[in-house]
């Protein structure tokens, strides 16, 4: 058989890049969250360099779990989901080729100036101006191969998952562009083009909807192709899939606020935010219902196939932190949540539950097919990956509701003279049972990835060109 690649197949040498570089990056990610948790119960972990501190890699952190791994994750499966439901190959080989190594060129270059301190200091907005200017390129990129492979479909039908990415992929470009607009005063250093509460205003504009558009509906992308697939059911509702699409990116932009409450944004802003955050419970809700009632009748396969664990259990942990979110942006309950660990625990709930599990699953169920493999080496490493992940995402909120409600409550402890009960010392000594088991939990998770790492490896060692391109040919064949 020739190794030539037929015109006909699906671009899948991209698709395999971005998901091997899913599974590199998240080992990364994770093991250096692992690293700076651990930096908080042994303080002489910073070793008195500058760039190991805290805060130097914690941005870091940040952006290797969200963007790098979460990245990938999402470039790998809507490439391979637009491709195989609008039956038609990628619109052009050699942009996604530049998307692959641009956004790889980003995540170096936020590897190499974060720990070295150089910073916008605006949350998951870091990376300086020559940066920001490479991934805004990258990602219009992306865009013009990801709508251009619509635009050329052979389907007359656009499948919901594809409404989900492409909404994603917009209104990213979008909150990357505003946020960024700075004036550059040297190669590493600029200064955003907005001041003080209108500055905040748009960052938590934009670090909200990161979170929503970037972690939230490009995920649900993923969800409404990969949980029906390996579920081998249809999805539950189309018509709620709809529903709530255009309720979700209708809602999320307006309630990035609730970052700031009790601040010196306006109050109807801060009120805004949390009306529309609250609100925000249905739309999320609903898609995590869909992906739940698809299991109907398919609730028995659970018990055999560890990749539709790893999907289910994100869509569990996606309505928890979904209801938790909501519930936080009440400005009672957030004058006692914020700025504790409770937060911290929150965004986990939603990065190693639901992100990081339901691309775990998505990476699972795409790397025999990409591969020519029947297929993953071992269904017992899944199995053992699953459970290392589940008590992991466990231990880790558990651990940061405990030190965040422990932290909240003593810091606005009081004596009857007015003056307060606790240092902020005393409540860090309190804190720190919970940052042992958070850091525990952090390593049980990290540790699942090797399990992966290794199960991948074997998976694509066994293969061989020919048999990978083979897979490209066949799935063409099999949508027609």
């Amino acid at each position: 058989m020739s190794t030539a690649i037929s015109p006909t197949a699906y671009n899948y040498k991209v698709v395999r890049q971005f998901a091997i570089m899913t599974v590199v990056w998240g080992i990364l990610g994770m093991g250096l969250g692992v690293f700076i948790a651990s930096q908080l119960v042994w303080p002489e972990l910073n070793f008195g360099l500058p760039w190991t501190t805290f805060g130097r890699l914690r941005p870091l952190h940040t952006n290797l779990v969200i963007f790098a791994f979460g990245g990938c994750a999402l470039f790998a499966t809507s490439y391979y989901v637009v491709q195989r439901t609008c039956q038609t190959r990628l619109i052009s080989d050699s942009l996604a080729a530049f998307h692959f190594w641009g956004w790889q060129a980003v995540i170096i270059g936020a590897i190499v100036t974060l720990p070295l301190g150089y910073t916008t200091t605006k949350e998951y907005a870091e990376l300086e101006w020559p940066l920001a200017i490479l991934l805004a390129i990258v990602w219009v990129v992306y865009g013009l191969v990801f709508f251009g492979t619509i635009v050329k479909r052979k389907t007359k039908h656009i499948y919901v998952g594809n409404w989900f990415y492409g909404a994603f992929i917009v209104v990213t470009a979008m909150l990357h562009i505003v946020n960024h607009m700075s004036l550059p005063v040297s190669l590493f250093k600029s200064y955003s083009a907005y001041s003080g509460a209108t500055d905040a205003m748009i960052q938590w504009w934009y670090g909200h909807n990161a979170v929503g558009f970037f972690l939230t509906t490009g995920f649900l992308g993923m969800m409404y192709y990969f949980v029906p697939k390996q579920a081998e059911r249809p999805i539950y509702s189309y018509r709620l899939s709809i529903v709530h699409f255009w309720a979700l990116i209708t809602l999320y932009i307006w309630a990035g606020p609730h970052h700031l409450h009790y601040t010196a944004l306006p109050d109807w802003a801060q009120s805004l935010g949390m009306a529309m955050s609250i609100i925000l419970l249905a739309p999320s809700w609903g898609g995590m219902i869909n992906g739940m009632m698809t299991l109907s009748g398919a609730w028995h396969k659970l018990r055999t196939d560890p990749i539709l664990r790893f999907l289910v259990v994100s869509l569990a942990f996606y309505g928890m932190s979904t209801f938790e979110g909501p519930m936080m942006a009440i400005k009672t309950v957030n004058s006692l949540s914020h700025y504790t660990d409770w937060t911290i625990g929150h965004v986990h709930a939603g990065a190693l539950g639901w992100v990081a599990m339901i691309s775990i699953g998505a990476i699972y169920h795409m790397i025999p097919k990409l591969f020519g493999r029947a297929q993953m080496h071992s269904i017992g490493l899944i199995n053992t990956h699953f459970w290392l992940a589940t008590i992991g995402t466990v231990l880790y909120i558990a651990s940061m509701w405990v030190n965040g409600i422990t932290q909240g409550l003593m810091w606005r402890a009081i004596n009857d003279d007015g003056t307060l009960t606790y240092s902020f010392v005393e409540a860090l000594q309190a804190s720190h049972p919970g940052f042992i088991v958070r850091a525990l939990g952090g390593a049980f998770f990290a540790s699942g990835m090797l399990f992966m790492a290794y199960n991948v490896f074997r998976t694509v060692r066994a293969s061989n060109p020919v048999e990978a391109e083979a897979a490209a040919q066949i799935a063409v064949v099999g949508a027609h």
